[in-house]
């Protein structure tokens, strides 16, 4: 298929009107990745931030993967060089985390556990990580106040950056309890770059009662995903789809009933698979590993949670109840008390059995 997704996605179509009136759940996605083009450009103006062009279309290019980009991590990457410039102040943190959960609840998402890096927002101000953390908790509190979504959040750290940034980060959480964080991620650069020596500060997350998510088999192989179960405690998997590519893997995936975080699109725009055709998720599923889909950074990748479910079932296979199950499984995978998990996949059970279909 093209590497445009976009040239798979009708939103006038039946199927995608009956996908995006399903209720939905993501457990994978960035804040960071989540800015609206037409916000980049208010900041720029109010700001007086260089870009390299103040119109959303020509803008596009530069922090978006489109059809002209190769398809690479490093590329993909590349797209965040203009991004990070704009969290100049609390206010702009703040909107583009009000927006994020606006835009997700738009999109019928209604469970959502957003990330976001406390460190990647400190670089452009003088604010410190508790200030940030509560900036985005308040904006998050006040953005799912006013629309009909529930969101959670879970505080990034990178595997690539220093442990002690980390514990400063989780520090900083900790002293946020009560505000909606139920877990931590380890992300970042997994080539050259080993999890364990974060293992003492995210156990010291789980002591304080902070779930565990990991980021692993991106872009390394099924060893990383052994590695984030084995030495590193991770409750979920971030992508983890190279797992398929060691059977011993997946079958410690499925004994310990670890859920995979999977972002399709993100994994064709990074080269993680040639085609959306040959992505593993489908292969995953039928072999009963516990998958999700998300949609990682929707604005890199010009994506909603709606597409990415159109793209699994028409580009990946899937047939209409796997989506569902999907869903059902993102839901019990949730970071959240047994009591409110249990009522959040009760809840969705009967949403999507009387869900319409195409």
């Amino acid at each position: 298929m093209s590497f445009n997704v976009q040239s798979l996605i009708d939103r006038d179509s039946a199927l995608w009107q009956a996908l995006r009136a399903w209720p939905k759940i993501e457990l994978h996605r960035h804040l960071e990745g989540s800015i609206r083009l037409p916000t980049l450009i208010d900041v720029a103006h109010e700001y007086a931030i260089p870009l390299p062009a103040y119109s959303v279309e020509d803008l596009r290019p530069y922090v978006q993967m489109t059809g002209s980009d190769r398809p690479d991590f490093a590329v993909f990457l590349s797209k965040f060089d203009v991004l990070r410039q704009f969290y100049r102040s609390l206010p702009i943190i703040r909107r583009i985390a009000y927006e994020a959960v606006e835009d997700a609840a738009q999109d019928n998402v209604r469970y959502m556990e957003l990330r976001f890096t406390p460190h990647a927002l400190t670089r452009q101000n003088d604010y410190g990580y508790q200030e940030i953390i509560e900036g985005v908790c308040e904006a998050v509190q006040a953005a799912q106040a006013e629309h009909d979504i529930q969101v959670r959040l879970i505080v990034s750290v990178n595997r690539h950056e220093s442990v002690e940034i980390a514990e400063q980060v989780l520090a900083a959480a900790i002293a946020c309890a009560g505000c909606g964080i139920v877990g931590m991620d380890l992300a970042g650069k997994e080539v050259g770059f080993a999890a364990h020596a974060f293992r003492p500060v995210l156990h010291t997350a789980q002591e304080n009662g902070l779930h565990l998510t990991v980021h692993a088999g991106e872009w390394e192989g099924a060893a990383n995903v052994r590695h984030a179960i084995e030495a590193v405690g991770a409750e979920r998997i971030g992508h983890g789809v190279r797992a398929i590519e060691d059977s011993t893997v997946i079958q410690l995936v499925r004994e310990r009933g670890i859920t995979l975080e999977v972002c399709p699109t993100s994994n064709l725009h990074t080269g993680v698979v040639p085609s959306l055709e040959q992505h593993p998720l489908a292969d995953l599923a039928y072999l009963d590993v516990r998958t999700t889909i998300n949609t990682d950074d929707p604005s890199l990748s010009n994506i909603t949670l709606t597409d990415e479910l159109v793209l699994a079932h028409l580009a990946m296979g899937l047939p209409l109840d796997l989506l569902k199950t999907n869903i059902l499984n993102a839901a019990e995978a949730a970071f959240l008390p047994d009591d409110e998990r249990a009522a959040l996949v009760s809840r969705f059970r009967a949403a999507l059995d009387a869900a319409p279909l195409p």
